[in-house]
C-alpha cells in the first residue's frame, strides 16, 4: 500500500475531538483510493490557478497546495496538466509535454506529502477551446465545430494527429509519475478534447472515431490505455461530465448521467479504472458553462444527483462528487446519503485552506466560507490573471504571507479606530486585531456590512454575500474587536480623547448623481410597486444593473433593461453570465442594447421614456413608465480624512477600499487586510499584481508603502 510522506507529530488523522455526527466521522476518517492511503474522504478537485510560468509549476503552486495539505485535506488533484503544446494555451497553465516539467511538479508533490496529503495529477487536452497553443496554430478538435459563436473553427484531427496525442497522453502520464504524484486522473469531461470526441454534440465524424457510441469512445479508450500502461500499477481514474446540458449532448435526454454511465461501464469492462470523478457541463457558449462553476444563483450541491446515478449503476468503483458542496456538513450528508464515496470541496478550500482542521478542532478560528460569487477564482482566470478569492485575500500569496509572519515580530499594541463596517473595514479590523492591536469598529448604520448588507445581498440570488459579512463579524468577535454600530464618528472626539493611535477610513462610496431618475441605492431602499413598469439604465456592467433588473422583475415589476453598451452585464464572468441572462429571460426582463435614454418622465410621475439607438439615432417610445433607475459610477466617500487632519489628529490615517476608489468586494477585502496592518505600524509584504494602495497619511504626509 502506498503511503504519502512521513508521519508527523501533528498528523490530522489523529483528531483531538470526536466529529459531531456519524456522517462527519465517516467523511473525516481514513479511506483507501486505488491502493493510496488517504487520511479522509475530502478532496480538492483540479482547478486552474494561472500561477505557472512557461507552462511549469512555480513556488506559488508549492505554497498554495502546501497550505491546503497542511489544512488537512485528504487528496489534492493538480490543475490540468496539458499533454501537448497544442493544448498549452497561456504561459501560466501547466504542461507535461517535455521533461522540464518534472522537477517543478515534484516540488509540489513533496510539499503535499510533507503535510500528510496525497497528490494526483490530471492529464488532459483542451481541444477546440485551447486559447492559443502554439503561436498561429489552429485549435484541434473532433470536428470543425467552434465551441461558441465567433470562436475559431478547429481543425478536424486526422488519425495521425490522434495517434500523436495518444502517445502524448502516455508520455505526459510518465512525466507526472516521475514527479511522484500518487495517481492520475484522465479528463473525459467539461467539453475538452476527449469529451469532444465522446459527445454527439461535438463529434460528427464519418470515420472510425465517430459514427456511433463505439467510434466516439475510441480516442478516450486509446488515451486511457496509454495512461494506464504508463502508470505502472498506480491508480488511474477519470473525470466525466455525467450531463452536458446540451441539445444532442451526452445525457441530453433528461435521464441524467445514463449515457455517460454506460460509457464508463464499457470502459471498465476493458480497463482497470480506479475511480470516477463525477462532474457535469461542457465548455460551450451556452447555459451549460454556468453549471460548471455553479454560482450563488444555484442552490448548494445542485448536481449531487448525478453522482448518485453513477454510484447506483457502478456500485463497485469509488465515485467522487463535486460542485458547491460549500461546507463539511453538506459534504458529510452527500457521503452519508450514498451519493458518493469522496466529496470535493474545492472552492471551499480556496476560501479556507484549513477547513478540515477547523472541523477537527485543531484550528479554532471561525470558518471562512466560499460565497460562490465566481469573482476572484474563475473570474480572474477568464481575464488571464492569477486566481484570487473575494473572502481570502491571501490566495496566491500563501508563501509570501507565511514568510512575512515568520520574520516579522509582533508589533507594540496600538489603539486603532476603523471607521466603516463594510467589507474593507471588517477586513481591516480582523487583520489588526489578529496582530494584537486594540481595535474598535464604528459604523453610522445599525447593521454592519456596508453596501454588501444594504444592497448586494438584498438582490435576488445574491444573498450569499451576507455570509461573507457574517464570517468577518465572527472573526472580529473571535479576535476581540469592539463593534460600535449606529455611531457617527466626530474627528474632534478622536483627537481630544487621545484614545486612538491610528484610524482606518473605510467609509465606502456613494452613487454619483443619476443620469436620469433615481440611483440604485434608492431603488433598493424604496422599490417600485409590484406591477409598475420600470426602466433600469446600466452603464456599470457588473451584477448591480442586471441583478437589480432581475430582482425587480421577480418582485412583480415589468422591467426594461437598457444600456448604451453592445453587451449585457459585460463585467460579469462568462461562467455566471449565461446563468444570469437565462434568469433574466425567465423573469421576462426586456433588454435593449445600444440604447440611451433621451427623455424620461418627471420624478414620481408616470410617462413615456424615449430610447435612442446610439448608432442610428432612431427612437423607440416605451409608454407608461413609473420609475427610471440609473446604475452607474460611484464616488469615493472620504471626507473623514480631511476632517481628521483639520482637527489636528496626529496619528496614522489609512484610507482604503471604496473610500480610496470605488471597486468591488474583491479589492475591498484585500485592501482592508493590508490597511489593518498599516494602521498597526507594520509594512505588509510587497504583493505583485495588486499595486500600492492603500496608503498611510502620517502627520499629513503621504507615506509610500515600502517593500517587505
Amino acid at each position: 500500500m502506498r503511503r504519502n510522506g512521513p508521519a508527523r507529530a501533528n498528523d490530522l488523522s489523529m483528531p483531538p475531538r470526536t466529529p459531531s455526527s456519524p456522517a462527519e466521522h465517516r467523511l473525516l476518517s481514513p479511506y483507501e483510493l486505488g491502493g493510496v492511503a488517504l487520511r479522509n474522504r475530502v478532496f480538492v478537485s483540479a482547478h486552474t490557478t494561472n500561477f505557472g510560468q512557461g507552462n511549469l509549476a512555480t513556488d506559488t503552486h508549492v505554497d498554495y497546495h502546501r497550505a491546503r495539505a497542511a489544512g488537512g485535506v485528504g487528496l489534492i488533484i493538480t490543475e490540468s496538466l496539458r499533454v501537448h503544446p497544442t493544448s498549452a494555451g497561456r504561459d501560466e497553465t501547466l504542461g507535461v509535454f517535455d521533461d522540464s516539467c518534472i522537477e517543478p511538479l515534484a516540488r509540489v508533490s513533496r510539499a503535499v506529502h510533507e503535510e500528510g496529503g496525497a497528490l494526483f495529477g490530471q492529464v488532459m487536452h483542451l481541444g477546440r477551446q485551447a486559447d492559443g497553443g502554439l503561436a498561429r496554430t489552429a485549435h484541434w478538435g473532433a470536428s470543425p465545430i467552434p465551441w461558441t459563436i465567433g470562436a475559431p473553427v478547429p481543425h478536424e484531427m486526422d488519425r495521425h494527429e490522434i495517434a500523436l496525442l495518444v502517445r502524448a497522453f502516455g508520455a505526459g502520464a510518465k512525466r507526472a509519475l516521475a514527479a511522484d504524484v500518487d495517481g492520475l486522473e484522465v479528463h473525459l469531461g467539461h467539453g475538452h478534447l476527449l469529451a469532444q470526441f465522446l459527445s454527439p454534440a461535438s463529434n460528427t465524424r464519418a470515420d472510425g472515431y465517430g459514427q456511433g457510441r463505439d467510434g466516439r469512445m475510441r480516442f478516450a479508450r486509446e488515451a486511457l490505455a496509454a495512461v494506464l500502461d504508463a502508470a505502472d500499477g498506480r491508480p488511474v481514474g477519470v473525470r466525466i461530465s455525467a450531463e452536458e446540458f446540451l441539445p444532442d449532448g451526452l445525457s441530453s435526454t433528461g435521464a441524467g448521467a445514463e449515457d455517460v454511465t454506460e460509457v464508463v461501464a464499457l470502459l471498465l469492462d476493458e480497463l482497470p479504472i480506479a475511480f470516477v470523478n463525477v462532474s457535469h457541463s461542457a465548455y460551450v457558449g451556452a447555459w451549460s458553462l454556468s453549471t460548471q462553476m455553479a454560482d450563488m444563483t444555484f442552490p448548494p450541491a445542485p448536481f449531487r444527483q448525478l453522482s448518485r446515478v453513477v454510484k447506483d449503476a457502478l456500485p463497485d468503483i469509488p465515485v467522487m462528487a463535486i460542485c458547491r458542496m460549500d461546507t463539511i456538513d453538506r459534504a458529510a450528508d452527500v457521503l452519508e446519503s450514498g451519493d458518493a464515496d469522496m466529496v470535493g470541496l474545492t472552492r471551499a478550500h480556496i476560501a479556507d485552506p484549513r477547513l478540515v482542521a477547523k472541523a477537527l478542532g485543531t484550528d479554532t478560528e471561525p470558518v471562512r466560507h466560499c460565497i460562490a460569487c465566481n469573482q476572484g477564482c474563475i473570474g480572474r482566470i477568464e481575464q488571464s490573471k492569477p486566481m484570487s478569492c473575494v473572502v481570502n485575500p491571501e490566495v496566491g500569496f500563501e508563501g509570501i504571507w507565511a514568510g512575512w509572519r515568520r520574520r516579522t515580530a509582533t508589533p507594540p499594541p496600538r489603539r486603532i479606530a476603523v471607521v466603516g463596517a463594510g467589507p474593507t473595514g471588517l477586513s481591516a479590523a480582523v487583520a489588526a486585531a489578529r496582530r494584537g492591536h486594540d481595535v474598535t469598529l464604528y459604523d453610522r448604520r445599525r447593521a454592519a456590512g456596508g453596501q454588501i448588507t444594504h444592497m448586494a445581498a438584498r438582490l435576488t440570488g445574491r444573498d450569499r454575500f451576507q455570509v461573507m459579512v457574517d464570517d468577518l463579524l465572527a472573526a472580529a468577535e473571535h479576535h476581540g474587536v469592539t463593534t460600535e454600530l449606529g455611531v457617527h464618528i466626530d474627528p474632534e472626539y478622536l483627537r481630544h480623547e487621545s484614545l486612538v493611535d491610528a484610524v482606518v477610513v473605510a467609509t465606502g462610496s456613494t452613487p454619483a448623481p443619476p443620469y436620469r431618475g433615481r440611483d440604485v441605492w434608492a431603488a433598493i431602499e424604496h422599490p417600485p410597486e409590484a406591477g409598475a413598469r420600470v426602466v433600469v439604465r446600466d452603464v456599470d456592467g457588473t451584477w448591480a444593473g442586471a441583478g437589480l433588473a432581475l430582482h425587480l422583475a421577480t418582485s412583480g415589476a415589468e422591467v426594461w433593461l437598457v444600456t448604451p453598451m453592445p453587451k449585457l452585464a459585460w463585467n460579469v464572468t462568462l461562467y455566471s453570465w449565461f446563468s444570469l441572462t437565462r434568469l433574466l429571460g425567465e423573469a421576462g426582463v426586456r433588454v435593449r442594447l445600444l440604447r440611451e435614454i433621451d427623455r424620461s418622465p418627471p420624478t414620481n410621475g408616470v410617462g413615456d421614456v424615449i430610447l435612442r439607438d446610439v448608432l442610428t439615432g432612431e427612437q423607440e417610445r416605451v409608454p407608461d413608465i413609473a420609475d427610471v433607475i440609473d446604475v452607474g459610477p460611484r464616488r469615493a466617500l472620504d471626507p473623514l480624512v480631511e476632517s481628521l487632519q483639520s482637527a489636528g489628529f496626529d496619528g496614522d490615517i489609512v484610507l482604503a477600499g471604496d473610500a480610496y476608489a470605488p471597486r468591488t468586494a474583491l479589492e475591498a477585502v484585500w485592501e482592508g487586510h493590508l490597511a489593518g496592518l498599516l494602521a498597526g505600524g507594520e509594512r505588509p509584504p510587497r504583493l505583485t499584481d495588486h499595486g500600492l494602495p492603500p496608503y498611510v497619511l502620517r502627520q499629513g504626509a503621504l507615506v509610500e508603502r515600502e517593500d517587505g
